[in-house]
């Protein structure tokens, strides 16, 4: 069996796009997991969809599970992520040199913050990506920016 696999890398954002011209949809997720755990594991409403998901420890390459789930089993397991949420509006759209990117704009505790995340189908590729003008600092390697660790 082959582990599926996320590769992606992490920005913060210097200038973002405009945003009317992205397709946007509301995110919240919690985590039935702590900021120190090795591995994590949150549930997640986009819009009209639910999933539980199980991510590795890692940075730039980690194992990913995402299984779809009914509102009745969110609606189960959010109230055990008290204390550990994000709320944001997820930005997608495309480079000019072709990667989809999803740009996170945080509500909350979190107000102000946006991060832009793009996957890649290898760790060369990633390696290899030149971020458009509007990217700021990577912050692939830097835990702080984790969504597990921004949920507190």
């Amino acid at each position: 069996m082959t582990v599926p696999l996320e590769i992606e890398r992490k920005f913060l954002v210097k200038t973002a796009p405009p945003l009317g011209k992205l397709k946007a949809v509301p995110v919240r997720q919690g985590y039935l997991t702590s900021a120190g755990d090795t591995v994590e594991i949150r549930v997640r409403q986009m819009g009209a969809a639910w999933f539980l998901t199980l991510k590795s420890g890692g940075t730039l390459s980690r194992a990913e599970y995402e299984v779809p789930i009914d509102r009745a089993q969110f609606d189960t397991l959010w109230p055990a992520t008290e204390g550990r949420r994000i709320e944001k509006t997820r930005h997608t759209g495309r480079l000019d040199s072709g990667e989809l990117f999803e740009l996170d704009v945080f509500a909350g505790a979190h107000a102000g913050l946006m991060l832009v995340e793009v996957e890649f189908p290898s760790t060369a590729a990633a390696q290899g990506f030149v971020p458009p003008d509007w990217f700021g600092a990577d912050v692939t390697s830097d835990g702080r920016y984790k969504n597990k660790a921004l949920a507190g």
